[in-house]
């Protein structure tokens, strides 16, 4: 299978209500693919695959596969901590002509031994006609695929490949020697991607290209051509980016970021919750520095003074919040947090200074809680 580069593990897009958002979800999809994106991965765990239905997750890779018609491959993420499970959504999945692969991640939660995860692996290769991409991340899942196990799956035919996410670059190093030329190793981290390739890795399946996909299929193409003095200049300029993808639970950084940018709505499902605000103010001070909220860095610039009030009454008595207009919260009297619908929440201003606004806020009528965010 000629599969290599960078591909996006998307997130899935919800709207205010928890419903998913086909329109966003088609405009981020046509994005990354005019952006140059190598392949794409719906339905990976970035895509918050555990709290979509059986019908929504199918509904994402179908979509994935109309919206790139053919322009990408698709590798399609079909996981479950059940053999038998995971074998009946690849099968599946597999079923689907636009789908080109399935990727599918050890049992979460079992903590199989090597053996239990060499015959969960096999099982799931029996069963399709399609490539299947592993996914190593022992973080999340509890059970690492050790180099030796690798070698072993990789011999079974429609084995292809891994999603190398352990962090353990030793290991990494490890799992190239012990596996065949053929056998794709991608790096499962960002940060890593340029060393997994040196390595002799074949891209990386990315979070950050949500974010920057022309950027980081740059990145990856430069150093798979042993351009690496483009390659690093890349990884030095937008490492920061990746890091911070990581400063809450993947996916809540990058679909913060996204929404800061336009491109979302910052919606999640439980039990994932909105970011904390100080995690949220960092994130907002990385993205702006590399450029993805210039436009919104550019107009606060523009508009230092300016101050917004949010009111909100979802639960309870009124609750007023003063913000900045820069800050990532507010994004100029259009931000609202994940819950909140504009039937119980509503923004005032701007107001020209900080006192202008302290003393509306003061005298605002019916309110019970009164707070300033640090962007303040």
């Amino acid at each position: 299978m000629q599969l290599r580069g960078c591909g996006t593990a998307l997130v899935t897009p919800f709207r205010q209500d928890g419903s998913i958002d086909d329109s966003a979800l088609r405009n981020l999809i046509a994005w990354q693919i005019d952006s140059g994106i190598d392949f794409l991965v719906p339905c990976g765990t970035t895509g918050e695959t555990p709290t979509l239905s059986h019908d929504e997750w199918l509904h994402v890779i179908d979509t994935t596969i109309e919206v790139a018609a053919g322009r990408v491959p698709i590798v399609a993420g079909a996981t479950s901590n059940s053999t038998h499970d995971a074998v009946e959504k690849a099968k599946e999945v597999a079923a689907r002509p636009g789908v080109n692969a399935i990727l599918t991640a050890s049992p979460y939660y079992n903590k199989p031994t090597q053996e239990g995860q060499y015959r969960h692996f096999s099982a799931i290769a029996a069963a399709v006609d399609k490539p299947i991409i592993l996914y190593n991340v022992p973080g999340r899942t509890s059970a690492n695929i050790e180099p030796g196990t690798l070698a072993r799956l990789a011999e079974v035919p429609n084995i292809a490949g891994v999603k190398e996410a352990s962090g353990n670059i030793s290991q990494i190093a490890e799992v190239c020697h012990a596996v065949p030329e053929r056998f794709l190793v991608f790096s499962g981290d960002d940060s890593i991607t340029l060393p997994v390739i040196a390595l002799g890795g074949v891209g990386i399946i990315s979070v950050a290209s949500n974010e920057i996909p022309q950027e980081m299929a740059s990145l990856t193409r430069a150093a798979l051509n042993n351009d690496w003095t483009t390659a690093r200049q890349l990884q030095r300029k937008y490492l920061p980016l990746m890091q911070a993808n990581f400063i809450e639970s993947n996916p809540l950084p990058v679909k913060a970021v996204l929404a800061m940018m336009g491109r979302v709505e910052e919606v999640y499902r439980l039990p994932l919750l909105p970011m904390r605000r100080d995690t949220r103010s960092k994130l907002q001070k990385v993205a702006a520095e590399v450029g993805l909220v210039a436009k919104a860095a550019g107009a606060a610039a523009a508009d230092a003074s300016s101050f917004y009030i949010y009111e909100n009454w979802l639960a309870g008595p009124h609750k007023i919040v003063l913000h900045r207009s820069s800050c990532g919260q507010c994004n100029h009297g259009k931000g609202r947090p994940s819950g909140h619908d504009a039937n119980h929440a509503r923004w005032h201003g701007p107001y020209a200074s900080l006192s202008e606004a302290r003393d509306t806020s003061h005298n605002m009528t019916g309110i019970l809680i009164r707070s300033e965010c640090k962007c303040v």
